[in-house]
């Protein structure tokens, strides 16, 4: 019944975990379009923004281990100077984008990505600490605590205090603070220039020749705090279960993560809520990305969708929960 819910055209994965069994588990299209390589269930996907999940889970460990609180200032931790960005600023107001700190890619008024390296090749960012010249010049958008605004530029930042508590680059610190105790093995930080063996390709449409081609010049070389891990729908599913388990965090700091944090209700630390249901989910979207995961912890339904051509996997997702339920 599901197989019909998803486009004839889609390429990426699909999986369906009810209580501890797979109910749809099922891979389309190709990792590699010139050599017709096929995406398999062990094919690891970009994930856009969806990393920003894994950063909250390693910034709730270290608050968990008593080297950070959500009261932190940034300007404690942070050895750089901020310039215009409050120094009062603190953890808890980057985990729930209530920060007002200038963004990079504001998604409120910019549409496409790739528009960023138009003037500022996108082969110069492999670390967080790279993106510091798209926005440590600007001036702030809103007082720190405002109001809701996704932030892309605030997630660097946590990524970068990551970088200064621990002393480590901030995807090592994920490897082994939460990818390892919750055995994901498949997911990492990785150079587009220098993918690992299992690793899709992301393409983009070129609407004028009707001819794929790769994201490589579209989105940053190696993911940073704010996104850009690549991953498997199987870990994923490890990650929600680890999480909730107490693996990484307390139990009660991941209820926490996924209860509502903002005045609207949409957004807890590190995850986005359904207004409705509330409902946790994560999710992110590059040129030639597309992802969405959600835990539904009433009904023991976990939801992973990723596409290597951008494709509308809300939809699916949508559909697919809507077919279930």
């Amino acid at each position: 019944m599901l197989d019909k819910l998803i486009p004839v055209n889609f390429s990426g994965v699909v999986s369906v975990l009810s209580g501890d069994q797979p109910l749809f588990r099922k891979t389309y299209g190709f990792a590699d379009m010139p050599n017709q390589i096929q995406n398999e269930l062990n094919t690891k996907f970009a994930t856009a923004s969806g990393g920003k999940s894994f950063v909250a889970a390693g910034t709730m460990k270290l608050i968990k281990d008593g080297e950070l609180s959500l009261e932190t200032r940034i300007a404690e931790v942070l050895r750089f100077d901020l310039k215009q960005i409050d120094p009062d600023i603190t953890v808890r107001q980057l985990l729930n984008h209530t920060s007002g700190i200038p963004d990079y890619f504001d998604e409120s008024v910019m549409a496409d990505y790739s528009d960023l390296f138009k003037d500022f090749p996108n082969y110069k960012i492999r670390t967080s600490k790279d993106l510091l010249p798209l926005f440590i010049d600007k001036p702030m958008m809103f007082p720190k605590g405002g109001k809701f605004q996704y932030n892309n530029a605030g997630y660097v930042l946590l990524g970068l205090i990551i970088e200064s508590i621990t002393g480590l680059p901030f995807d090592v610190y994920l490897d082994s603070a939460v990818f390892s105790l919750m055995t994901m093995d498949d997911t990492g930080y990785y150079e587009l220039d220098r993918l690992p063996a299992k690793c899709a390709n992301s393409y983009i449409l070129d609407e004028q020749t009707k001819q794929f081609y790769t994201n490589i010049y579209s989105v940053d070389v190696k993911g940073t705090g704010a996104g850009g891990a690549f991953t498997t729908a199987s870990d994923i599913e490890k990650f929600w279960r680890g999480l909730s388990s107490g693996k990484v965090v307390s139990k009660e700091m991941f209820a926490a993560m996924t209860a509502p944090q903002t005045d609207g209700g949409e957004y807890g630390y590190g995850f986005w809520l359904n207004k409705d249901t509330n409902m946790p989910y994560f999710q992110g979207s590059d040129p030639g990305v597309s992802f969405i995961s959600s835990c539904d912890f009433n009904k023991r339904l976990i939801i992973t969708i990723a596409s290597n051509l951008g494709q509308n996997v809300w939809a699916i997702h949508k559909d697919i929960r809507s077919a279930l339920l």
